[in-house]
């Protein structure tokens, strides 16, 4: 977060800067600028800002000159500075070379600015020797302790010494002001010439002799409105002329300040005219000590071109031919920059030859100045191969964020490339280096795909190579993606391949695999593929051997007993029998066989002995319960067995024998005995003791309940109707009746009319016990009881409830209390008391003279 707060912050300025100072311009249209970077020009007034084109996004640098610097100066010192820095844009964008800075946005002005846009830039060479000046504080990171190596320093003077020669030879331009100020080193480390301020054009006419007009040094004028004095060639005090070897003297004393322990320069003259008149007349007698700090090998030609004779200055073609820039790495750098002027043919002989020179190079300048140079190539595909290597091999001594910044950007198109076939079996080869430096994301958006084009390539090197490198990068890859894509290619070019080695190293690929798989991939994909496999040859069957016993030996996965036994095993027993096998591959072969036969065997052993112990125990509480012969009782032996029962004894197939054998504990024993452990024959035994235990214990006597002598049918009818009489003809006693029984017209059906709190025997029953019959409270009688069938005829209703009477729902629903039934003394009684028919006897038939017959079986049979 911290970071993130300071990058928010420095945009933040960047942008509350350029508010005031680009609205106006008319630049900002096409260009944004985003981070303040370095300063440039005549006193480092050019403010260099980092930037891209918003059109194309394409990175550049924006130089803005802020108009309010100018007000310290006088207005005449303004304009002259206004007008001075406007020629020297104007002449730089006219100007067209390697060497030279390339402007993408020519001159602009507003109210408040200058502004113009080039190609990307790094600093000024005066920002990279400690220059700070109009620098935003602190300085920016990257120039941060930054030190020029020797083949910068070496390369760059040689850019700008063939700047040079442009200037003199082809535009007959003289610079006059070669500086660090003047001097712009872009994103790639080239010294490119800037500052044409002060530059002085021919005057002649063409095909005469060059001639550039001479205008002296002002000491009334500011500083800044004139060149350099510190960089001032000797003569231009001396004799009041110039020429293009003043350039030389200038690029002399700059070789002088690049390597002087503190950037100084030999006179450190600044803006003192009369000091650098002294130092002109000084250098006359030069001591060769004034220039110890320069390289050995280019001291002798810089007192050569700070020498005050200007025609004994070497001119900058003699200068480039000098030993100094014999040099392996300035000669790669000046290759590497001409390499559009070249054929394939010569390409591929210098890109076989770079990688020895990258080795010995500074990673500084391999990121930023060889692999732009580098990666330009990759439009050119046959060239591709030859670059390549050479791309990796800088890659390797980057770091990650280098990687993703600078090389990953370039390799993704390269990636896609399919011919020439040698691209893939680079990026085989160096695949551990990418998975190092690659992001995961990337892996699988970019280099899984390469590798799934690599498995179906016809190339057998590459695809070697490809399943060599699959599993060290096998965590990264989804499920998904192992299961679609990946395995079936696996599986398709093993079965497809014509080549051994290929084949072998198909299956050396999936084993390494399957510690990534889970147990049901490898149960349904793996293992059914692997018989499918045509080829029986030894190394293929020790591949097919390997990935067996990591499935069944791993942890996680695992192959069940019944993949083992329907589908493992029919595979492997043929293969036992096969000649190629050594006796090691044999002994391996018979080993892992015996394994899973053994495992096989102890699980579906373990299954059966628990399935068998729940049917012994079963039949055990089975014979228990089921057991009515005592342990005395004579039990007849069995049939001696027949030679065909004693073949099949002990298979187990006894459990299909007819249901009428013995069934006793004896019988159970000897059926189960063979096949029995000797826990549950333990168990047995213990059982037979209980049960004979049990066996001896005298049964419990029951107690006789006596029963009442038996009593015939009871007439209810008829019992009901003489208790009803009976009540009729005398007056109840006042405590029992319970129901007053009111007879009604012939014809209908009796009535009883219910008294509170009163209760009768003739209407509701709460206990009847009989010998034949017995009665609950609930339901009046109890019909697990046998008891005879009373026939009812009349359907008697209570006046209180409309329910038809019957033997379900009798006695009729009446306050609670004790019955005594009577039942039996009015039985016995019928016969003593004489019988009143009066009440009846319109229902019997009238004789010949009109006289009713008045017996009482008559009447009884009547009524029944």
């Amino acid at each position: 977060m911290e970071v993130f707060n300071k990058f928010y912050s420095s945009v933040s300025n960047t942008v509350s800067q350029l508010s005031g100072v680009l609205p106006g311009n008319p630049v900002t249209r096409e260009f944004e600028a985003t981070q303040f970077i370095a300063s440039a020009g005549p006193g480092l007034l050019w403010k260099i800002y980092k930037g891209y084109k918003k059109s194309t996004k394409q990175e550049a640098s924006i130089f803005v000159f802020e108009k309010k610097l100018l007000d310290r100066f006088t207005k005449a010192d303004r304009d002259i500075m206004l007008e001075t820095l406007k020629r020297g844009i104007v002449q730089l964008t006219k100007l067209r070379h390697p060497q030279i800075l390339t402007v993408q946005h020519s001159l602009e002005e507003s109210r408040e600015s200058l502004a113009f846009a080039t190609e990307p830039v790094f600093a000024s060479l005066a920002n990279i020797l400690g220059n700070m000046e109009n620098m935003p504080q602190p300085p920016p990171n990257h120039l941060n302790n930054y030190k020029l190596y020797e083949l910068e320093i070496k390369y760059g003077l040689m850019q700008v010494a063939e700047g040079l020669a442009f200037l003199h030879n082809d535009v007959k331009l003289l610079h006059h002001n070669i500086c660090p100020e003047s001097v712009i080193v872009n994103q790639q480390g080239a010294w490119k010439i800037f500052g044409f301020d002060f530059c002085i054009a021919n005057q002649s006419s063409p095909g005469a002799a060059p001639y550039w007009p001479f205008n002296e040094y002002c000491q009334a004028m500011h500083a800044l409105t004139q060149p350099s004095l510190d960089y001032l060639a000797p003569e231009y005090i001396l004799s009041a002329s110039h020429s293009p070897a003043s350039d030389i003297y200038s690029l002399g004393m700059v070789i002088y300040a690049t390597h002087s322990p503190n950037h100084q320069t030999l006179g450190n003259i600044g803006s003192d005219y009369g000091k650098f008149k002294r130092f002109a007349n000084e250098l006359r007698n030069l001591s060769p000590s004034r220039l110890s700090c320069v390289a050995d090998g280019l001291r002798e030609y810089v007192k050569l071109m700070l020498n005050v004779t200007p025609e004994l200055r070497p001119d900058p073609h003699q200068f480039l031919k000098i030993p100094y820039f014999e040099d392996v790495g300035v000669k790669t750098l000046n290759y590497l920059d001409s390499l559009f002027q070249w054929d394939n043919l010569q390409k591929s002989q210098f890109y076989k030859g770079l990688p020895q020179i990258i080795q010995k190079m500074p990673h500084r300048i391999c990121i930023y100045r060889i692999l732009p140079c580098l990666t330009k190539e990759f439009v050119n595909a046959p060239m591709v191969p030859f670059v390549l290597p050479n791309v990796l091999l800088i890659a390797e001594n980057s770091t990650k964020e280098e990687f993703i910044k600078y090389i990953l950007p370039v390799l993704k198109p390269v990636m896609l490339i399919q011919d020439p076939i040698q691209i893939l079996l680079i990026f085989m080869q160096k695949m551990e280096l990418l998975l190092k430096l690659t992001p995961g994301e990337e892996v699988k958006t970019d280099i899984l795909p390469m590798l799934y084009r690599a498995l179906e390539s016809d190339a057998q090197q590459i695809q070697e190579l490809c399943l060599s490198v699959l599993p060290t990068f096998a965590s990264l890859i989804d499920y998904p993606a192992m299961k679609n894509a990946l395995l079936p290619r696996i599986k398709k070019l093993c079965l497809g391949t014509s080549y051994l080695a290929v084949r072998v190293n198909c299956l050396l690929c999936i084993g390494k695999l399957l510690e990534h798989l889970d147990k049901w991939l490898v149960l349904d994909e793996i293992i059914p593929f692997l018989p499918q496999i045509p080829s029986r040859e030894p190394a293929v069957l020790m591949g097919i051997l390997g990935i067996y016993k990591l499935a069944l030996s791993h942890q996680k996965l695992g192959i069940t007993k019944e993949v083992m036994a329907t589908k493992v095993l029919p595979f492997l027993m043929p293969l036992c029998v096969e000649n190629g096998l050594t006796l090691s591959q044999f002994n391996a072969l018979i080993s892992l066989v015996k394994q899973m036969i053994g495992k096989v065997e102890a699980e579906h052993r373990a299954k059966l002995e628990q399935l068998n112990s729940i049917q012994n125990e079963s039949k055990g509480m089975e014979a228990l319960v089921n057991s009515s012969t005592s342990p005395d009782t004579l039990v007849s032996a069995p049939a001696p067995a027949s030679d065909v029962e004693q073949l099949f004894a002990g298979l187990g197939l006894q459990a299909s024998a007819p249901t009428g054998a013995a069934t006793g504990s004896g019988g159970s024993l000897t059926a189960t005995g063979g096949s029995l452990s000797i826990e549950d024959k333990q168990r047995i035994a213990q059982q037979q003791k209980v049960a004979q235990k049990m066996n001896h214990q005298p049964l419990p006597t029951p107690t006789p309940i006596s029963k009442p002598p038996p009593s015939r049918p009871v007439d209810l009818t008829s019992s009901l109707l003489q208790s009803n009489l009976n009540q009729l003809s005398h007056k109840p006693p006042q405590n029992t009746p319970n129901y007053n029984p009111v007879l009604q017209s012939p014809g209908t059906t009796p009535q009883y009319q219910q008294f509170n709190q009163i209760q009768s025997p003739s209407t509701q029953f709460n206990q009847i016990q009989s010998p034949s019959s017995q009665f609950n409270q609930s339901t009046g009688f109890n019909p697990s009881l046998q008891s005879p069938q009373y026939n009812i005829q009349p359907n008697y209703q209570l006046q209180n409830q409309n329910q038809p009477f019957t033997g379900q729902n009798w006695p009729p629903s009446a306050p609670s209390g004790n019955f005594d039934n009577k039942w039996a003394n009015n039985q016995n009684n019928q016969t003593k008391m004489k019988q009143d028919w009066s009440a009846f006897e319109s229902l019997l038939p009238t004789s010949e003279n009109g006289n009713v017959k008045k017996s009482d079986n008559e009447m009884m049979d009547l009524l029944s």
